[in-house]
């Protein structure tokens, strides 16, 4: 049963912490990548007039053509945007403990920052059953006789 009041979606924007390691899968062939993403909030303390980074580490999956995708295109310092849903799996270690991990599933990655080299193809993979949406947002309606951005003050 499906909980209609439930939402597991996480957008980050960070930096990775080094290439992704692919794998195809065994049974099926499909691919995995994995890798690690960095944020950083900054606090700043009024009293102590002293400001503190601190860097979150996130572990990231991406599974198929986004896997691919990441492989191929996504290096250590990159920053992107990840779109994806927290996923908790058990597993056991060589000892034989019960163990598990917290991870974030990626549904599409967004290539961010300045680009090196020449042209790169940007990966959004839509989520299954997800409504289009035009590449520019706003594109199918005019609000006059210049368009939408007639009123714009610049």
């Amino acid at each position: 049963m499906r909980d209609i009041n439930s939402l597991n979606k996480v957008l980050l924007v960070g930096r990775l912490g080094g290439k992704p390691e692919l794998r195809y899968l065994p049974q099926s062939e499909r691919a995995i990548a994995r890798f690690s993403l960095a944020t950083n909030e900054r606090s700043f303390n009024p009293q102590t007039k002293e400001s503190r980074d601190h860097t979150e580490w996130h572990k990231i999956v991406a599974w198929g053509k986004l896997a691919e995708f990441a492989e191929k295109y996504l290096a250590q310092g990159r920053q992107v945007l990840i779109e994806g849903k927290i996923r908790t799996r058990p597993w056991q270690d060589k000892e034989g403990n019960k163990r598990t991990t917290t991870e974030i599933e990626a549904f599409s990655i967004i290539l961010l920052g300045r680009r090196e080299g020449g042209a790169e193809p940007v990966s959004h993979e839509p989520l299954p059953g997800a409504p289009s949406v035009p590449d520019f947002p706003g594109e199918e309606e005019s609000t006059g006789p210049g368009g939408p951005d007639d009123d714009v003050p610049f």
